[in-house]
């Protein structure tokens, strides 16, 4: 068996302690081929990483505030391994870490989650550090792991059986991933640029390209510090939060990151229809109803359509692959339809989802992975041009039904010249 060579990428800002930590805990790891490259995010001085046995080079980006996705970008521009280890500069890996990831790899898994545990570093020496990975006894005092994340890789057998949420469980401080698969996805989104939610996104877009999760529990990582919640009040977590929450919201469409009521431009659901020759009344129907209480976006294929409506989910041509490398689900019409009892989002839920002989919802992962999943029947979808679409007549008769508030909150009509009106 062919030995990777592992690229070892460590974003970092002004922390030189950390750096020396994490550096020196390289040197003691057994994997043979190793690289390292340290990504500066702008520091005052540039790392010095000083004398390594293993090749080490370190890549600077101008300080611009807060950009890890960037950074971690760059570092992996860098590298020449077939495999990256993202570790943080403050993420001290275990002799065995890198081995751990490799083995995950090379059992079916491109993207990996190592553990990280938690322990105070601060006042740790590279020789206490290598005391202690000798011999096994820690030499700082230790913090409890997060409980959510140890349910999690619980629940979901370390990732292998987790569903669309699996983004929620990976930590770009210990996470690794093949340089194929990296490249795939365009690497990590750089328009994050506060802490958190960078890994989230980019973990996501990994799940959508159908890459295979694991959580390898053997590949141990000491943070220094615990964990966020504990380095931060409850006011400052919650602004840390809102803030990364929006910025995800963005990005990602899963519904827990974003809830219900707005309209993204990367939606859930994207449904591509060619609309060509189509009478426009009948395009303009079936938008409506693909639309009707979904976060979905709808692609005109020739746009001939798409002047006569206003609505911002609608668009011209096709769908831009950075809209589609997120999207969860897919639909391609080849005429309108008009849906009955049933939303997108409903047939999503059950998806992959069959409805009448024109519309199919697919999940993105499925496609990627080319799997050929059972689609279950489900009635309720109408052609368009069977219906003989009026749309005046058809949204009169939705205004008349609609309820009409109570005539005592009215103020009467009264016309000027009725003997009432004077005084």
């Amino acid at each position: 068996m062919r030995i990777p060579l592992v690229t070892v990428v460590v974003p970092y800002f002004e922390d030189p302690h950390g750096l020396d930590l994490v550096l020196t805990a390289l040197e003691l790891q057994d994997h043979p081929s190793l690289e390292v490259v340290v990504a500066d995010d702008g520091s005052r001085v540039e790392p010095q990483p000083g004398p390594r046995p293993y090749p080490v080079r370190v890549v600077s980006q101008p300080d611009r505030g807060f950009r890890a996705a960037a950074a971690r970008n760059l570092g992996a521009a860098a590298g020449r391994g077939s495999l990256f280890c993202f570790l943080d500069a403050d993420t001290v890996p275990e002799p065995g870490y890198v081995s751990a990831v490799v083995r995950a790899v090379a059992g079916g898994a491109d993207l990996v989650v190592g553990r990280r545990r938690h322990a105070d570093l601060a006042s740790t020496t590279p020789g206490e550090l290598r005391a202690w990975f000798a011999t096994g006894v820690p030499a700082a005092r230790e913090f409890p792991e997060p409980a959510w994340l140890v349910e999690a890789y619980e629940r979901t057998d370390d990732l292998r059986a987790a569903g669309d949420d699996a983004y929620r469980f990976v930590i770009s401080a210990v996470l690794s991933v093949t340089r194929e698969l990296f490249e795939e996805v365009s690497g990590f989104e750089e328009a994050f640029t506060a802490y958190g939610g960078e890994d989230w996104e980019f973990a996501h877009r990994c799940w959508v390209a159908g890459a295979g999760f694991v959580h390898a529990r053997d590949a141990v990582a000491w943070h220094d510090g615990p964990d966020f919640a504990g380095r931060t009040d409850e006011a400052q977590a919650r602004s840390s939060r809102n803030l990364e929450g929006l910025t995800l919201a963005r990005f990602v469409p899963d519904p827990a990151a974003r809830g219900e009521g707005l309209i993204w431009s990367h939606p859930d659901v994207v449904v591509t229809l060619e609309d060509r020759g189509r009478e426009p009344a009948d395009v303009v129907a079936s938008v409506r109803s693909l639309l009707r209480g979904s976060d979905a976006g709808v692609w005109l294929v020739s746009g001939e359509a798409a002047d006569l409506l206003d609505d911002p989910r609608v668009h011209r041509g096709r769908p831009p692959w950075d809209v589609l490398r997120r999207c969860r689900f897919r639909v391609d019409l080849d005429v309108p339809v008009l849906l009955s009892g049933s939303t997108l989002r409903d047939l999503a839920d059950v998806a992959p989802a069959r409805v009448g002989e024109h519309l199919v919802v697919r999940r993105s992962r499925d496609l990627a992975r080319g799997e050929g999943a059972e689609v279950l029947d489900v009635p309720g979808v109408t052609a368009a041009e069977a219906v003989d679409s009026d749309l005046q007549r058809t949204w009169g008769r939705e205004d008349h039904r609609r309820p009409r508030p109570h005539t005592s909150l009215r103020t009467p009509f009264v016309p000027s010249d009725t003997p009432s009106s004077r005084p």
